[in-house]
């Protein structure tokens, strides 16, 4: 398989989404909250030059579970 970097795109995505669901799947466990507390990080640049307007809101939320799905799915990218 070729490596490039739509396939990395795909794979931190991927591992990304998988975190995000594990993290969620122990936010009911107690013991393991540690996991699940997630950090937000919000950017709203705004413009208006008369001609164009625009409005962006963009929101990360970060916990340690999607940065260990992050961290694996680029470990299983290195390995292929």
């Amino acid at each position: 398989m070729k490596k490039g970097t739509f396939t990395l795109v795909i794979f931190l995505i991927i591992g990304l989404i998988t975190g995000i669901i594990v993290g969620q799947l122990l936010a009911s466990v107690p013991a393991l909250s540690f996991l699940t507390k997630s950090a937000s990080i919000t950017w709203d640049p705004k413009a208006d030059l008369q001609v164009v307007k625009y409005e962006l809101h963009l929101l990360v939320r970060l916990n340690l579970c999607s940065i260990l799905g992050l961290v694996g799915a680029f470990l299983l990218y290195r390995k292929l």
